[in-house]
């Protein structure tokens, strides 16, 4: 005996959704490092030995003079705490689903990014419009970092706002019954 044959219509396979997910997730890391330009110019307007706008005072104004030093790191870090605290809150409800990983990762990878960017246009924006470094001084004593773990603040305030804004999440659940 033959056996029937049973023909079913062909039942499309939905597109997957990587391939739409993939560009808006990218957003993760390519904005937090293009703002890394901002912050950098924004940290040569406002630290003591660039601009100076924070302060205002004349005697910190010189980059040579190693009272500005730890005032213009504070002010670096200032301004990673506060993009690393941004790019937190804007993850905020973003994190649920399949790429939440993927995007938390990116997210952290582009506040480093960021921050290193940051680092390095500040450093240029004091070549371009600051004053011309006295050769008699040793180039360490520019408009320069010189607490280096100021990096890591970006992505540590974004990892833990990420955190709190995620514990608060599950706290206030109410219990199934």
């Amino acid at each position: 005996m033959t056996e029937p044959r049973v023909s079913l219509p062909a039942v499309p396979e939905p597109a997957p959704e990587a391939a739409h997910r993939r560009p808006r997730d990218v957003f993760w890391l390519v904005v937090p490092a293009a703002s890394g330009v901002v912050l950098g110019v924004l940290w040569w307007l406002l630290a003591p030995g660039g601009l100076n706008l924070v302060s205002g005072n004349p005697d910190l104004a010189d980059p040579a003079n190693t009272e500005s030093w730890l005032p213009r790191d504070l002010v670096l870090a200032a301004l990673m705490l506060v993009a690393g605290i941004v790019t937190g809150l804007m993850l905020d409800g973003k994190l649920q689903g399949v790429y939440a990983t993927r995007r938390l990762v990116l997210a952290l990878l582009g506040g480093a990014v960021g921050a290193v960017i940051a680092w390095l246009a500040g450093l240029l924006a004091a070549q371009w419009w600051g004053p011309a470094q006295d050769p008699a001084v040793d180039p360490a004593f520019g408009f320069t970092l010189r607490s280096y773990a100021v990096l890591v603040l970006w992505p540590g305030a974004t990892a833990f706002i990420t955190f709190v804004l995620a514990l608060f999440g599950v706290l206030s659940k109410k219990p199934v019954k």
